[in-house]
């Protein structure tokens, strides 16, 4: 959703609410998308697309965003749009085990070990890749404003700017763009 918002295209797709989980896929599309993941995009012209860099990277061509650059910079933009993504995955699995899961089998080291990616990736992010997201907005840059958005969201006591101070001054700068307060989800 921030893409089409970034390409002006964000009256180009109509949005299906849905809900469910690993447990209880409830009226995720499991028809189209055998994974049960969200987003999922159907399109006229072939199979509904599934992953959010699958997604991105068919919208980017489709509306000649530029989200993506051309190597050798793409190189990094996806390294970085992998570990937003990834901070995003690991803390939707952490929301999953405290939420979904009966409470008699929940495993708190299996939170905390997802929670140990999404601090080894904030600590990658503020010492190798802060002069990237300073700089022109790519798909990288979206997804880590992504991925933090949803640790506000969803995991807000976990206070991930206390220990990520310029990651922190750079993500309040990049969620005040009209794209992020768009897309940005009701608590």
């Amino acid at each position: 959703m921030v893409l089409l918002h970034e390409a002006g295209a964000a009256d180009r797709v109509t949005l299906v609410p849905v809900s469910g989980h690993p447990l209880d896929p409830g009226t995720l599309p499991v028809d189209r998308n055998p994974l049960g993941k969200i987003p999922a995009l159907e399109r006229p012209d072939g199979p509904t697309l599934y992953d959010s860099r699958v997604i991105t990277r068919y919208l980017d061509d489709l509306l000649h965003a530029g989200l993506y650059p051309a190597a050798p910079h793409l190189w990094d933009t996806l390294v970085i749009e992998a570990t937003g993504d990834g901070i995003a995955e690991a803390a939707v699995l952490m929301r999953y085990e405290m939420q979904v899961r009966p409470e008699d089998t929940r495993s708190p080291a299996w939170v905390e070990g997802q929670w140990a990616k999404i601090a080894r990736a904030l600590d990658a992010l503020e010492e190798r890749w802060l002069s990237h997201l300073s700089g022109p907005v790519d798909m990288g840059l979206v997804a880590v404003g992504c991925g933090l958005g949803y640790l506000d969201l969803r995991h807000a006591e976990r206070d991930w700017r206390a220990m990520h101070p310029a990651l922190a001054a750079w993500f309040a700068e990049f969620s005040a763009r009209r794209s992020m307060q768009a897309t940005a989800p009701a608590a």
